[in-house]
């Protein structure tokens, strides 16, 4: 088995690092540069830096808050939030991210993932996908976009399928029902995805004890597993967590 993934997630909003409840009532954590150095020496195994209201603002990502996180970290560096080109991403990977992560844009326009992945490899385009329960859909789920605003006719499986085709090399599933809950993964979101996609699934959102992650790499199949809240607050430590799950049984890196 392949070893499972830590990735830490820096929601940031006008230079801050925040951190909401289902993608509500966002309050102020810290500076996201100071963090990244934080968690890359503390064993994080990849970053995620969202810009959030990128998208919502119709306005490009804050490249100096990129750039700057960039220089203090030496592991995989996925960025999102604002991306609508091609231009885009290859300005945010000349900035130092190894990942750009699409998620608005492409809904409104499905052709970037394939022109990314052509231009950059699929390795570097990852799909964000924000997704809720509804039952009209057929799959349970349905996508959202702006940061969760507005509510997309997309199915989330059926959308999952069509990014892999177009050539996005991973997944991050945004389970906006248990974003910040602190109450435990959607396994059945993150499970339905999993088994269903050949590339690689993040599970996002949730996250309160180690329980939870060691759940969402077995009950969920997540390749990896997206924190925010559980090292944010001071609940837990990376380090922590990855023991926990080494104990139970789950190949993680140390």
């Amino acid at each position: 088995m392949l070893a499972k993934r830590i990735i830490v997630c820096l929601d940031v909003r006008e230079g801050r690092t925040t951190k909401g409840i289902r993608f509500k009532e966002n309050r102020d954590v810290g500076d996201p540069v100071e963090m990244a150095g934080r968690y890359y020496a503390e064993g994080a195994d990849e970053l995620v830096f969202y810009d959030i209201t990128a998208s919502a603002e119709r306005r490009k990502i804050m490249i100096d808050v990129v750039e700057r996180v960039a220089e203090v970290i030496f592991i995989p560096f996925s960025v999102g939030g604002g991306i609508g080109s091609t231009a885009d991403m290859r300005q945010v990977l000349l900035a130092g991210a190894e990942k750009v992560s699409v998620n608005s844009s492409a809904v409104r326009n499905p052709a970037i993932i394939e022109e990314g992945a052509s231009l950059f490899g699929s390795q570097c385009i990852v799909l964000g996908l924000d997704a809720a329960k509804d039952e009209q859909m057929a799959s349970g789920y349905r996508v959202f976009i702006n940061g969760g605003r507005t509510p997309t006719e997309l199915d989330a499986l059926e959308w999952a399928l069509r990014a892999e085709k177009l050539g996005a090399g991973e997944i991050v599933v945004n389970a906006m029902d248990a974003d910040g809950t602190k109450a435990g993964y959607e396994l059945e979101l993150t499970r339905l995805i999993s088994k269903s996609v050949g590339v690689p699934v993040v599970a996002s959102g949730g996250a309160g004890n180690p329980e939870h992650l060691y759940e969402v790499f077995t009950n969920g199949a997540a390749d990896a597993a997206l924190i925010a809240s559980i090292v944010h607050l001071g609940s837990y430590s990376i380090d922590s967590l990855k023991e926990y799950l080494q104990k139970r049984g789950i190949p993680v890196r140390r």
